[in-house]
């Protein structure tokens, strides 16, 4: 882990060189990157704190590559968020916002990679978060609650937030699949709701961590997969990307897909191989996380 965090950030640097001989050699790159701000004004500094701090992290020794790491992942941070205000008031540098926010995430990856060896995802379910089994309640009233809000948050506020950005920094592409994304969103969320009612009803629990189901659910949508309701959101997020005809609302769904993949089901499929043992490994072998297994039986 340690050898590809160092990796990412070696191949910053060189990334980061093209860039800037880009910069100065292609008046199209400058412009849809940096807008009209003054390009050696910006280089003086970008240089040697994003170029040159992660060449030393890929590239150097000894404890020069952790204060290396941590100066290239500082500075893309700073640089990520200032084009982010510059191009949302002005209009300019959009493809510059995304290609350094995109920077900045990786960056931080890596960063974790080469000081800490890892990722440290579990931090995710702490506190708060923690995986704990849910008190007696009215569980469907809880979980719709819980889908309200979150449905309200990453699938109207978050994608609303998200087009108006992708217009205001020029990265529009418009298509016409509005229909299509309606009928996507109707059948993802039918979905969502007949997990959550399966959750909240035959699991006595909630889809939050903090109330999670005292049984092992295993009918309904659960039948097909095994976590429908996650499936479900992702596909739904897809849904309004193509409703409001944005790539970058299409992006943040799938982004979001990898982000609950690979730090969030691992920690709450070991919680659920915790408690119900046996039981969850058999279930596990059988029934697919993303796509359903069609079996002949099923089909009869």
């Amino acid at each position: 882990m340690f050898r590809l965090g160092r990796t990412y950030f070696g191949v910053q640097a060189v990334a980061g060189t093209v860039w800037w001989v880009a910069v100065f050699t292609s008046p199209w790159v400058r412009d849809a990157t940096l807008g009209s701000l003054d390009a050696v004004t910006v280089a003086v500094l970008d240089i040697p704190l994003f170029v040159g701090a992660s060449a030393l992290a890929g590239f150097g020794f000894g404890a020069a590559v952790g204060r290396a790491a941590w100066v290239s992942t500082t500075w893309t941070a700073l640089v990520a968020l200032a084009l982010g205000v510059y191009a949302t008031v002005t209009g300019e540098a959009g493809w510059g916002v995304l290609i350094m926010g995109a920077a900045a995430a990786a960056s931080v990856i890596a960063l974790c990679l080469v000081t800490l060896g890892r990722v440290p995802t579990a931090w995710i379910a702490a506190g708060p978060f923690a995986f704990r089994s849910a008190k007696p309640g009215a569980h469907v009233v809880r979980t719709f609650a819980q889908v309200v809000v979150f449905w309200g948050a990453f699938l109207v506020v978050g994608p609303a937030v998200i087009s108006w950005l992708e217009h205001r920094w020029g990265l529009a592409v418009r298509f016409d699949a509005v229909a299509l994304g309606v009928v996507v969103l109707v059948l993802a969320s039918a979905l969502g709701v007949a997990s959550a009612i399966t959750m909240s009803t035959i699991g006595r629990g909630t889809p939050l961590p903090s109330a999670m189901p005292t049984r092992l659910v295993i009918a309904g949508p659960y039948r097909w997969l095994r976590n429908p309701m996650a499936v479900a959101g992702i596909v739904q997020g897809v849904a309004v990307g193509l409703i409001l005809s944005s790539w970058l609302v299409i992006g943040y769904a799938i982004v979001g897909s990898v982000l609950w993949n690979s730090a969030v089901r691992p920690l709450e499929e070991a919680d659920l191989e915790a408690r119900f043992g046996d039981e969850f490994r058999r279930y596990r072998e059988t029934v697919r996380c993303w796509v359903p297994r069609i079996t002949a039986r099923d089909s009869a």
